[in-house]
């Protein structure tokens, strides 16, 4: 160990699974430091989040706290491109936000242990523990580095360089929306649900989110609209990725980035296809986003004294609502496993790791599967790939977002004649 009362961690990355993990390992006696790389705001990142019983009795875990974190739904509808209702699942839920959860996190850690600006430079396993260099000259020692960077994750390319995302071959556009701008009409047909329209080949959903400054109530939220979009590798990915500065990006494109002609060719597509709630959500965000779908399936997670947690670890795509879930249950894991070892860091390690890689790879493959339905939908194929025997709109609505935990809530579905 480190010279001091307390073990030491080296978070690489200050995002939530670095903070999960700064929270969970100081209520442990842990001194924890995270190093993250940008020096921006972090919590204008990111959209919405559907959350689950796991993600909830975790921020409580932590100290973070769950109450008053999201807006409750109490199911989920589809409709067809008229707008007509074709499919509903009663299944209570709540929904966050990306802002809404770092904040809160972050509120929970005293800024002495946030260290902005620290970019990964290079990082050096040894028996006890584990040394990290960073780009502006400055050193840190440790008995454990966790890698929570991110999709592109520094740490991962150095511990396994060879394993790396991969495209999945379709995109995700994005945006958010004040609730009070949208119509009356529109505020009615999604409101306290998770709604889903479906053109061939595609997937539109929405939810009500908490607004600025966490506001809740009706009228005071924000609706958060995501579009899954067919983009083969080539030159409608590539058009759709180069900024207007002609910048090449391969993950996301921020709000402000993405060119005006591709994103006003979007709005056109959603003239074409999409229901007029929708239409109309996609027409007030001035600043749409957009985000390439990626699997990440990591051969390993530990190595000797250094971890990856979260995306860094594992990608699985965003249909399966689990990517904060995840991130902040492998940090609840690794304390747990550690505490159990009284102190054995390696013990604790290999225990966490024996129970988060299968659950990683197990994400990976169920966000494949949700994947699929999108090309099912444009072949009209009937039977869902999680063997129900459903109509592949029926099983998005089910399938979409859910946990083992929300499966057992009584749920019921009815599909229109």
């Amino acid at each position: 160990m480190t010279r001091g009362d307390a073990p030491r961690a080296l978070i690489i990355g200050g995002s939530m699974a670095g903070l999960a993990a700064a929270l969970f390992l100081r209520r442990l006696g842990w001194r924890a430091d995270v190093y993250e790389r940008s020096t921006d705001e972090l919590s204008s990142r990111g959209a919405g989040i559907l959350t689950h019983p796991e993600l909830l009795a975790a921020l409580d875990e932590c100290g973070a706290g769950s109450e008053g974190v999201g807006v409750p739904i109490r199911g989920r509808v589809v409709f067809d491109a008229g707008g007509a209702t074709v499919g509903t699942h009663a299944l209570p839920q709540i929904t966050s936000s990306w802002d809404v959860l770092y904040r809160r996190m972050r509120r929970a850690l005293p800024d002495s242990c946030v260290h902005p600006g620290r970019a990964l430079a290079g990082l050096e396993l040894r028996a006890d523990g584990a040394a990290a260099a960073f780009a502006d000259g400055s050193r840190a020692e440790g008995d454990l580095a966790l890698g929570c960077d991110g999709v592109r994750s520094t740490t991962r390319a150095q511990l396994a360089p060879e394993t790396r995302p991969r495209y999945a071959g379709y995109v995700a556009w994005r945006g958010m929306v004040a609730e009070s701008r949208a119509s009356a009409a529109t505020q009615a047909a999604l409101a306290g649900r998770l709604s889903f329209c479906m053109p061939p080949g595609e997937q539109f959903l929405s939810y009500a989110i908490a607004g600025e400054g966490g506001r809740l109530e009706r009228g005071g939220r924000r609706l958060n609209w995501v579009w899954y979009r067919q983009a083969p590798s080539g030159g409608a990915f590539e058009t759709m990725f180069t900024d207007s500065a002609g910048a090449r990006r391969d993950v996301s494109m921020p709000p402000g980035e993405v060119r005006p002609d591709v994103a006003e060719a979007m709005r056109a597509d959603s003239r074409a296809l999409l229901p007029a709630a929708y239409r109309e959500l996609v027409a007030l965000t001035a600043a749409p986003f957009l985000q390439a779908i990626y699997d990440l399936e990591s051969e390993e997670i530990a190595f000797g004294r250094a971890a990856l947690l979260g995306d860094a670890a594992f990608v699985a795509r965003p249909h399966t609502g689990f990517g904060v879930t995840k991130a902040v249950g492998d940090a609840a894991a690794l304390a747990r496993a550690l505490e159990a070892r009284d102190g054995d860091i390696d013990a604790g390690l290999a225990a966490w790791r024996a129970e988060r890689l299968p659950f990683g790879r197990d994400m990976v493959a169920r966000g494949r599967a949700l994947g699929r339905l999108l090309d099912m939908g444009r072949a009209g194929e009937e039977e869902d790939p999680f063997g129900r025997k459903r109509h592949f709109s029926a099983a998005v609505m089910v399938e979409t977002a859910i946990s083992d935990a929300l499966r057992g809530a009584g749920a019921e579905t009815r599909a229109s004649s």
